[in-house]
Protein backbone atom coordinates (compact mmCIF):
# COMPACT_ATOMS: atom_id res chain seq x y z
CA UNK A 1 0.00 0.00 0.00
CA UNK A 2 2.73 2.50 0.97
CA UNK A 3 5.80 1.93 -1.18
CA UNK A 4 8.05 3.33 1.57
CA UNK A 5 7.13 0.67 4.16
CA UNK A 6 9.68 -2.06 4.80
CA UNK A 7 9.64 -4.96 7.27
CA UNK A 8 11.39 -4.30 10.58
CA UNK A 9 13.43 -7.12 12.11
CA UNK A 10 11.63 -8.28 15.24
CA UNK A 11 14.82 -7.69 17.23
CA UNK A 12 14.28 -3.96 16.54
CA UNK A 13 10.49 -3.86 17.03
CA UNK A 14 10.74 -2.43 20.56
CA UNK A 15 12.52 0.62 19.17
CA UNK A 16 9.34 1.59 17.35
CA UNK A 17 7.58 2.45 20.62
CA UNK A 18 10.32 2.79 23.26
CA UNK A 19 10.10 6.60 23.07
CA UNK A 20 6.43 6.62 24.10
CA UNK A 21 4.54 7.70 20.99
CA UNK A 22 0.77 7.86 20.81
CA UNK A 23 -0.43 4.78 18.93
CA UNK A 24 -3.51 3.79 16.97
CA UNK A 25 -4.76 0.43 18.20
CA UNK A 26 -6.45 -1.54 15.42
CA UNK A 27 -8.64 -4.55 16.04
CA UNK A 28 -10.91 -6.91 14.15
CA UNK A 29 -13.15 -9.85 14.97
CA UNK A 30 -15.46 -11.41 12.42
CA UNK A 31 -16.85 -8.66 10.17
CA UNK A 32 -16.21 -5.91 12.74
CA UNK A 33 -13.12 -3.75 12.99
CA UNK A 34 -12.09 -0.69 14.94
CA UNK A 35 -9.33 1.81 15.55
CA UNK A 36 -8.70 3.90 18.67
CA UNK A 37 -5.89 6.10 19.95
CA UNK A 38 -3.86 5.10 23.00
CA UNK A 39 -1.29 7.20 24.82
CA UNK A 40 0.19 4.44 26.99
CA UNK A 41 2.21 1.72 25.28
CA UNK A 42 5.70 0.39 25.82
CA UNK A 43 8.05 -2.50 25.12
CA UNK A 44 8.38 -5.00 27.96
CA UNK A 45 10.65 -7.75 26.49
CA UNK A 46 13.19 -7.90 23.68
CA UNK A 47 13.25 -11.56 22.61
CA UNK A 48 10.64 -12.41 21.66
CA UNK A 49 9.47 -8.82 21.39
CA UNK A 50 6.60 -8.15 23.78
CA UNK A 51 4.69 -4.95 24.39
CA UNK A 52 2.07 -3.56 26.75
CA UNK A 53 -0.72 -1.15 25.87
CA UNK A 54 -3.57 0.24 27.93
CA UNK A 55 -6.97 -0.50 26.35
CA UNK A 56 -9.88 0.34 28.64
CA UNK A 57 -12.04 -2.71 29.33
CA UNK A 58 -15.20 -0.75 28.42
CA UNK A 59 -14.11 0.05 24.86
CA UNK A 60 -15.24 -1.58 21.63
CA UNK A 61 -11.57 -2.12 20.77
CA UNK A 62 -11.03 -4.17 23.92
CA UNK A 63 -14.10 -6.26 23.07
CA UNK A 64 -12.68 -7.03 19.62
CA UNK A 65 -9.19 -7.71 20.99
CA UNK A 66 -10.53 -10.21 23.50
CA UNK A 67 -12.64 -11.90 20.81
CA UNK A 68 -9.76 -12.20 18.31
CA UNK A 69 -6.73 -12.46 20.58
CA UNK A 70 -4.84 -9.88 18.55
CA UNK A 71 -4.38 -6.19 17.80
CA UNK A 72 -2.24 -3.82 15.79
CA UNK A 73 -0.31 -0.78 16.95
CA UNK A 74 0.08 1.83 14.25
CA UNK A 75 2.29 4.82 14.98
CA UNK A 76 0.77 7.96 13.46
CA UNK A 77 2.94 10.75 12.18
CA UNK A 78 2.33 14.40 13.06
CA UNK A 79 0.32 14.78 9.87
CA UNK A 80 -2.36 12.55 11.42
CA UNK A 81 -2.88 14.61 14.62
CA UNK A 82 -6.51 15.46 13.76
CA UNK A 83 -7.35 11.89 12.81
CA UNK A 84 -5.64 10.53 15.92
CA UNK A 85 -7.70 12.84 18.11
CA UNK A 86 -10.90 11.94 16.23
CA UNK A 87 -10.51 8.15 16.53
CA UNK A 88 -9.57 8.56 20.18
CA UNK A 89 -12.67 10.67 20.90
CA UNK A 90 -15.37 8.55 19.24
CA UNK A 91 -16.67 5.03 19.75
CA UNK A 92 -16.53 2.24 17.20
CA UNK A 93 -19.86 1.06 18.52
CA UNK A 94 -21.38 3.99 16.59
CA UNK A 95 -20.08 2.68 13.24
CA UNK A 96 -16.91 1.67 11.44
CA UNK A 97 -14.32 4.41 12.05
CA UNK A 98 -12.27 3.27 9.05
CA UNK A 99 -15.21 4.13 6.78
CA UNK A 100 -16.26 7.23 8.75
CA UNK A 101 -12.80 8.82 8.55
CA UNK A 102 -11.70 7.39 5.18
CA UNK A 103 -8.86 5.35 6.69
CA UNK A 104 -7.19 2.90 4.33
CA UNK A 105 -5.81 -0.25 5.90
CA UNK A 106 -3.95 -3.27 4.60
CA UNK A 107 -4.12 -6.71 6.20
CA UNK A 108 -1.15 -7.50 8.41
CA UNK A 109 1.11 -10.26 7.07
CA UNK A 110 0.72 -12.71 9.98
CA UNK A 111 -2.66 -12.15 11.64
CA UNK A 112 -4.50 -10.19 8.94
CA UNK A 113 -5.24 -7.24 11.24
CA UNK A 114 -6.02 -3.86 9.68
CA UNK A 115 -2.70 -2.00 9.53
CA UNK A 116 -2.56 1.71 8.68
CA UNK A 117 0.39 2.90 6.63
CA UNK A 118 -0.67 6.19 5.02
CA UNK A 119 0.50 8.94 7.36
CA UNK A 120 1.98 6.47 9.85
CA UNK A 121 5.65 6.02 10.67
CA UNK A 122 5.35 2.33 11.53
CA UNK A 123 3.13 -0.52 12.72
CA UNK A 124 3.37 -3.64 14.87
CA UNK A 125 1.09 -6.66 14.50
CA UNK A 126 0.55 -8.25 17.92
CA UNK A 127 -0.82 -11.50 19.36
CA UNK A 128 -2.43 -11.07 22.78
CA UNK A 129 -0.75 -12.93 25.64
CA UNK A 130 -3.71 -14.31 27.52
CA UNK A 131 -3.63 -13.62 31.24
CA UNK A 132 -7.18 -14.03 32.61
CA UNK A 133 -6.52 -12.43 36.01
CA UNK A 134 -4.84 -9.35 34.53
CA UNK A 135 -7.46 -9.05 31.78
CA UNK A 136 -10.22 -9.01 34.36
CA UNK A 137 -8.48 -6.70 36.84
CA UNK A 138 -6.59 -4.23 34.63
CA UNK A 139 -6.83 -2.26 31.42
CA UNK A 140 -3.27 -3.20 30.39
CA UNK A 141 -2.92 -5.78 27.62
CA UNK A 142 0.31 -7.66 26.93
CA UNK A 143 1.18 -9.04 23.52
CA UNK A 144 3.94 -10.58 21.45
CA UNK A 145 4.92 -8.69 18.31
CA UNK A 146 4.67 -11.10 15.35
CA UNK A 147 5.39 -8.63 12.54
CA UNK A 148 6.52 -5.02 12.23
CA UNK A 149 7.15 -2.54 9.44
CA UNK A 150 8.17 1.09 9.16
CA UNK A 151 8.35 3.89 6.65
CA UNK A 152 11.99 3.86 5.56
CA UNK A 153 11.95 7.66 5.30
CA UNK A 154 11.93 7.87 9.12
CA UNK A 155 12.94 4.41 10.43
CA UNK A 156 15.52 2.25 8.67
CA UNK A 157 18.14 -0.32 9.66
CA UNK A 158 16.73 -0.42 13.19
CA UNK A 159 16.98 3.32 13.89
CA UNK A 160 14.85 6.46 13.78
CA UNK A 161 15.99 9.30 11.53
CA UNK A 162 14.06 12.42 12.57
CA UNK A 163 14.77 15.22 10.13
CA UNK A 164 13.05 18.37 8.90
CA UNK A 165 12.23 16.77 5.53
CA UNK A 166 10.17 14.01 7.20
CA UNK A 167 8.32 16.19 9.76
CA UNK A 168 4.87 14.83 8.76
CA UNK A 169 6.05 11.40 9.99
CA UNK A 170 7.46 12.58 13.32
CA UNK A 171 5.68 10.72 16.10
CA UNK A 172 2.97 12.26 18.27
CA UNK A 173 3.05 12.38 22.06
CA UNK A 174 -0.26 13.00 23.82
CA UNK A 175 -0.38 15.89 26.27
CA UNK A 176 -4.13 15.76 26.97
CA UNK A 177 -7.22 17.59 25.75
CA UNK A 178 -6.41 17.26 22.05
CA UNK A 179 -2.86 18.57 22.46
CA UNK A 180 0.13 16.65 21.17
CA UNK A 181 3.87 17.24 21.10
CA UNK A 182 5.78 16.20 18.01
CA UNK A 183 9.10 14.40 18.18
CA UNK A 184 11.46 16.81 16.50
CA UNK A 185 15.00 17.49 17.54
CA UNK A 186 17.40 14.61 18.06
CA UNK A 187 20.27 15.18 20.45
CA UNK A 188 23.28 12.89 20.16
CA UNK A 189 25.07 12.20 23.43
CA UNK A 190 28.86 12.14 23.54
CA UNK A 191 30.37 8.76 24.43
CA UNK A 192 31.59 8.62 28.05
Amino acid sequence: MNEHFRPVALEHASRLINHGPTVLVTSAAGAQRNVMAAAWSMPVEFTPPRIAVVIDKRTFTRELVMASGAFGLCIPGAGLADLTYAVGSTSGRDGDKFSRYGIEARPGPVLGLPMIETGCAAWLECRLISEPHAEEAYDTCFAEVVAAAADERIFAQGHWSVREDNAALHTLHHLGGGHFARAGAVIRAKPP
